[in-house]
């Protein structure tokens, strides 16, 4: 009998320790509205809001770790952390290596930006961020593509004569444009790529992917997923 208590016992701690497990979650930090630290020296930005409140309706203990986006994929299959949370848009190539929950915004539009309106974006040369679908879908374009670790240097690229045109999410480079006292302009065609944003796990951890993928569903009915989409992207985006 008493081995029997001993063993219910250590069950029970042991359930407790699982349960009390600390999730990290892994973001860039530097892709506004989606992530960014802010003044604090925080982890800021639409998706640290949905990350808090999925950890929450997962009853899940988070923390967030950042990591620059060229080693996202490959630090999360090390350990450094257990779920990318970083404006991931879910593609087929990608879902070879990780597991995705649904998507947490739907397939967003990615633009070209540039000095003027007319510029070749199809013939020119155009920035990406290395390692994203956009920087693919330049290669793919017929553009001689050139890549940068991060967003501020894509931008930058434009600004500085390496590049005729960026390429990103167009809800990255909107309040760029807006607040570029006309410096920039929308140029190019519009895109569509990905089936939408959505958080990447290791393969083999199904059990907490389908505890994520629980939650935002449950923010999807309530409608508090696209309250938050419309605070961090205003009116004009998709929603469910």
């Amino acid at each position: 009998m008493k081995k029997l208590i001993l063993t219910t016992a250590l069950l029970a701690l042991t359930a407790g320790a699982a349960s009390a497990q600390t999730i990290r979650l892994g973001t860039e930090g530097a892709y506004p509205p989606y992530n960014f630290i802010n003044d604090a020296g925080e982890v800021d930005g639409f998706e640290r809001e949905v990350g808090d409140k999925l950890c929450e309706l997962a009853a899940l203990t988070c923390e967030w770790v950042t990591t620059d986006w060229d080693g996202i994929i490959p630090n999360l299959q090390s350990g450094n952390y257990d779920v990318i949370i970083a404006g991931m848009n879910i593609t087929a190539e990608r879902a070879e290596v990780l597991a995705f929950t649904q998507n947490y915004i739907p397939p967003a539009t990615s633009a070209y930006m540039a000095l003027s309106a007319d510029t070749d974006v199809m013939g020119g040369v155009v920035s990406a961020q290395t390692g994203t679908v956009q920087s693919a879908h330049v290669a793919a374009s017929g553009a001689t593509l050139v890549e940068f670790a991060t967003p501020d240097e894509t931008v930058a690229a434009v600004r500085n004569g390496e590049a005729d045109a960026v390429f990103a999410d167009k809800d990255y480079l909107v309040p760029i444009l807006e607040q570029s006292g006309g410096q920039f302009a929308w140029a190019g065609e519009e895109v569509q790529i990905g089936d939408g944003v959505g958080m990447g796990l290791r393969k083999s951890d199904t059990e907490l992917r389908d505890k994520f993928d629980a939650a935002i569903a449950t923010m999807k009915a309530d409608g508090s997923l696209n309250t938050l989409i419309v605070k961090w992207f205003g009116d004009k985006v998709a929603t469910y």
